[in-house]
């Protein structure tokens, strides 16, 4: 059975990329984690500790090392909550026999209440439960850093009667500007979808309003960068017009080749029951290479973007009002230099984690 070395850890529900991207320029840690999302780049693994774990066993780790500080998923993360909840209360008890005690932190940016809908039959008890877990593993964090103003918000009304963590501080989950190199933006004006091709990003949106902006500036270029459900349509999109290019599940180094060549990006992410766009990594993505952002008010991120010359738009509106948005993004692009500017030095999710584990 593999073992816990390092004194810090992590331990979530899912890895994903930018989950490994991070960790490498993170104080080492282990990561413990029960399954890996679409875009889990296993060659950005290799000299991480990552350690695949169910609740039970990731508790029992937990419980046989000498972690003194532990990271875990979000209180409003439903799905997470059994191994979270069972992990802390072993942690918890571990000093009553002798052990050292741990911190627990956690990043939030949740942005929809889960509570808030309203549910019948068996998913009553589910709620109960969830209600009951959530709560105990709020009250159980020494330190939680908001992600966006939004998430806070949220966290403030879902436990407005319980205690909460001793600390809590907002760090905008602002990206820091990308050094990677490659070519920047020319005089095209190219639009940019990065993401999954799915309702929920707001991929249909896109599809609607491409033929608009075509009307609006003929020699307007759009690339698709993704995978999803929505592929064949993407892919028929690309087929029927030449100013479309798809490029399918592309690997890192073509992504960020894209993001630094195009002039704006969107994300007209759409809201389902329980869900709501929380940050948006592809609207991270683009900032960070200079990109000018149109996406919805759903991110938690729209007020920041809204108050620094980003377009914010309602996820209802139609169709011709996305391309005119993206006409004008455009025609009156700003330079990469000044998206960048309004960026901090250091990213937003790595100057929370030094807040969340630091003295």
């Amino acid at each position: 059975m593999a073992a816990i070395v390092a004194g810090r850890a992590r331990l979530y529900q899912t890895v994903r990329t930018a989950h490994l991207e991070r960790a490498h320029a993170l104080a080492p840690a282990t990561i413990l984690y029960r399954a890996t999302r679409k875009d889990f780049d296993r060659t950005l693994a290799g000299d991480l500790d990552l350690v695949p774990a169910g609740p039970v066993r990731a508790a029992w780790l937990l419980a046989r090392s000498g972690v003194r500080q532990l990271e875990v998923n979000e209180p409003l993360m439903l799905r997470s909550l059994p191994r979270t909840a069972l992990a802390i209360a072993v942690l918890r008890l571990r000093p009553l026999i002798g052990g050292p005690r741990t911190r627990i932190v956690s990043y939030a940016i949740e942005n929809a209440d889960p509570f808030d809908q309203s549910v019948s039959g068996r998913a009553r008890l589910t709620r109960r439960a969830h209600r009951l877990l959530s709560g105990f593993v709020w009250s159980s964090l020494d330190r939680v850093a908001f992600g966006t103003e939004s998430a806070q918000r949220t966290y403030g009304a879902a436990f407005s009667s319980r205690p909460g963590p001793a600390q809590s501080a907002e760090v905008l989950a602002l990206p820091a500007p990308c050094t990677c190199p490659g070519q920047g933006v020319d005089d095209t004006p190219r639009v940019l979808f990065l993401g999954a091709l799915s309702a929920r990003k707001g991929f249909p949106q896109l599809l609607d309003a491409w033929p608009y902006l075509k009307v609006r500036l003929p020699n307007a270029r759009l690339t698709i960068l993704g995978t999803g459900p929505m592929a064949d349509q993407a892919r028929a999109l690309s087929d029927a017009d030449s100013s479309v290019d798809l490029h399918i599940n592309p690997g890192r180094a073509e992504i960020h080749a894209h993001l630094r060549r195009s002039t704006v990006l969107i994300l007209p992410s759409q809201p389902t029951p329980g869900w709501r766009e929380q940050v948006g990594l592809p609207i991270c993505e683009g900032l960070a290479h200079g990109c000018t952002v149109v996406t919805t008010t759903e991110t938690g991120l729209a007020a920041w973007l809204a108050a620094h010359g980003h377009t914010t738009l309602e996820p209802s509106v139609a169709p011709d009002d996305w391309a005119r948005a993206l006409d004008v993004a455009l025609r009156h692009r700003r330079s990469r230099d000044s998206v960048l500017g309004d960026l901090p030095e250091v990213d937003g999710r790595l100057a929370a984690d030094a807040w969340l584990f630091g003295g």
